[in-house]
C-alpha cells in the first residue's frame, strides 16, 4: 500500500467554522500575536493567554468535521495515509483518521510549564492555579512563536517516505512546516488543494494544483490518485 502524506492547514478547518485566528490586519482575535502565542505574552499576562485558548477550546465542542476531513479518512482504505497538521483542533480525529501528527500542538491537551513531557487531556477551561502534580502551573499544549517544534523531525521522516504528498488549506508561509516539501524525493507527486493557491516556490516535484475548497478538492484528489495507483 503506497504512502500518502497529507499536510493540512487552517483552510480545511475554516470550512467547519473554525476561525483562522489571523485577521486581515494581522491580529489574532483582536490581539497582537505575541500577546497570546509567545512565551513573552504568557509571562506578561497568563490570564489573557488562558482566556484566548479557553475560547478556542470551547468552540471545538460546537463544530464538526467537514467532507474534506471525512474524505481523508476514507482514503485509508486505499493508501497508508499519514496526516501532518498545523491545526490544533481535533477534527481529523473526529472524522476517523488514524495517523495524525500535530505539529503545533493540540487545544484539547495541556502540559506542565516545568516538564514538557507532563501532558494531560483537557476538555474544559484552563485557569491560573491549575497545576501539575508538583504544583507547577499548566499551560496550553501549543507551540508558540519562538519555541521549538518537537514533532518536526518525525514529520520530515514521513515526507521522506511519501509516495504522494498532498497539501491542503495552507499557504506554507510558517516555518518549519513550510520547509517540509523539500524533504520529499523530487519525483514524488505533490497535490496542492486550495481555493486561492499560493505560488509554491522552488518545488521541483510534479505539481498538480486543485483550486477548490478541501470539501471538494479531496474528492478530486481521490480520483486522481486512484488513476495513478
Amino acid at each position: 500500500m503506497k504512502k500518502l502524506v497529507v499536510l493540512t492547514g487552517a483552510g480545511i478547518s475554516a470550512e467547519s467554522g473554525i476561525k483562522t485566528f489571523r485577521d486581515s490586519d494581522g491580529l489574532w482575535e483582536g490581539h497582537d500575536v505575541m500577546e497570546v502565542a509567545s512565551p513573552i505574552g504568557w509571562n506578561k499576562n497568563k490570564e489573557l493567554v488562558l482566556d484566548f485558548y479557553n475560547k478556542r477550546r470551547r468552540q471545538l465542542h460546537e463544530v464538526a468535521p467537514n467532507e474534506g476531513h471525512f474524505q481523508l479518512a476514507e482514503l485509508e482504505k486505499y493508501f497508508n495515509v499519514q496526516i501532518i497538521t498545523q491545526n490544533v483542533d481535533n477534527l481529523h480525529e473526529k472524522a476517523g483518521s488514524s495517523n495524525i501528527l500535530h505539529l503545533h500542538g493540540e487545544l484539547f491537551k495541556v502540559r506542565s510549564t516545568k516538564n514538557i513531557d507532563y501532558i494531560l487531556d483537557w476538555k474544559h477551561d484552563l485557569n491560573v492555579g491549575d497545576c501539575d502534580e508538583n504544583g507547577h502551573q499548566l499551560r496550553p499544549h501549543i507551540v508558540w512563536f519562538g519555541e521549538d517544534v518537537p514533532a518536526i523531525e518525525e514529520a520530515i521522516v514521513h515526507c521522506e517516505q511519501a509516495d504522494y504528498l498532498a497539501v491542503i488549506g495552507t499557504s506554507l508561509q510558517v516555518y518549519p512546516a513550510a520547509g517540509l516539501l523539500r524533504y520529499t524525493y523530487t519525483d514524488t507527486p505533490i497535490f496542492y488543494i486550495d481555493p486561492k493557491p499560493a505560488i509554491l516556490h522552488s518545488v521541483a516535484n510534479p505539481l498538480t494544483v486543485i483550486s477548490k475548497r478541501a470539501s471538494e478538492g479531496v474528492a478530486h484528489l481521490k480520483e486522481l490518485l486512484m488513476k495513478k495507483d
